[in-house]
């Protein structure tokens, strides 16, 4: 781990509100797997569609900043 960087994606479920931009938001969107590859590096849609295919135990990836190693 050269980068010393752990990210945890969380697969929620919405309860109810609206969408809306925040202070820590400025857009947002719904997305597709096919989506989701072709908005995000290769490293972080990774970790999306993880979380969406429910895999268990939880996977543990190396990457560069950008591909998976």
């Amino acid at each position: 781990m050269t980068r010393r960087i752990i990210a945890l994606v969380f697969w929620c479920k919405i309860t109810g509100g609206e969408l809306r931009a925040s202070d820590e938001t400025t857009a947002f969107r719904w997305a597709t797997e096919t989506d989701v590859t072709e908005l995000a590096d290769q490293a972080y849609a990774i970790r999306i569609l993880d979380a969406l295919h429910g895999e268990h135990p939880p996977a543990i990836r190396q990457h560069d900043g950008t591909h998976l190693l």
